[in-house]
């Protein structure tokens, strides 16, 4: 291959299926429709029913959108999933574990009843349904899996524990995937959003002082907004991104550079 050969096809994500965990949903909205805009077909697995919005907004762009109500969490649940985005649109090409949840408590406060159910959402469920792709991608010798990180896959993280050590393990997690699936031109990789402008952050945003105490780590001296992920998503989701692997790429605004 010579680099006459490069064109912004190796971007395109034409007749791609793809699978993005809570992608009717906060951050995962704006996943879904960014590989739904480069031409990916799209299923959503959710726990929470869907409003109709992001279908509507993925079938304008001309591809097409299956939903699936269930519990990533529960038993065969991923088995389900995989065989669902195949059975539909005949194969699986990208996934993005993009579900999470985050609570809050002091560390005398913070129990197995917080703990638990934020292990088996952000980090087990991501690592059944990958752990089904790659049995998929695998005979097809092809594959992007796409893990959402964060910024506590580096840093501590005060009042949720359980969150940093998900986070830090789905960085783990995504090098170790890697090594293994390299040799079979899949390629698993980490998005790591800073902060950003969303319901979640709402009340840091609405008090100054608060506010004030992030925008002084970010070199940007702004929030995310949601559009400032979608082609990060895109790359590591396309042929453009092949030699990439093992990698997390932080989107934060230089947060981690202060």
């Amino acid at each position: 291959m010579s680099i006459v050969d490069f064109s912004m096809d190796y971007f395109s994500l034409k007749g791609k299926n793809a699978i993005v965990t809570g992608g009717n949903t906060g951050l995962g909205q704006a996943f879904a429709l960014a590989l739904a805009k480069a031409g990916a077909n799209l299923l959503i697995p959710s726990f929470m029913e869907d409003d109709g919005t992001i279908k509507t907004l993925i079938e304008n762009e001309g591809v097409k959108m299956e939903f699936m109500k269930i519990d990533i969490t529960e038993a065969g649940a991923a088995k389900k999933i995989i065989d669902h985005c195949v059975d539909t649109f005949g194969s699986i090409d990208i996934l993005v574990n993009s579900a999470g949840i985050c609570k809050l408590a002091t560390v005398l406060e913070f129990g197995r009843q917080e703990w638990d159910p934020m292990i088996d959402v952000n980090l087990t469920a991501a690592f059944e349904l990958s752990h089904e792709a790659a049995k998929r991608m695998i005979p097809q010798k092809s594959g992007k899996i796409i893990n959402i990180c964060s910024l506590f896959s580096f840093l501590g993280g005060q009042w949720s524990p359980a969150y940093a050590a998900t986070k830090h393990a789905l960085a783990g997690f995504t090098k170790a995937y890697c090594d293994e699936l390299g040799q079979y031109n899949i390629q698993v990789n980490g998005i790591a959003p800073g902060y950003y402008a969303t319901d979640i952050t709402k009340q840091t945003r609405s008090n100054p002082e608060t506010n004030q105490r992030v925008l002084d780590h970010i070199p940007a001296n702004r929030w995310g907004e949601t559009l400032d992920l979608m082609g990060t998503t895109v790359f590591l989701a396309s042929k453009a991104s092949d030699y990439v692997n093992g990698h997390l790429l932080v989107v934060d605004g230089g947060y981690l550079v202060r």
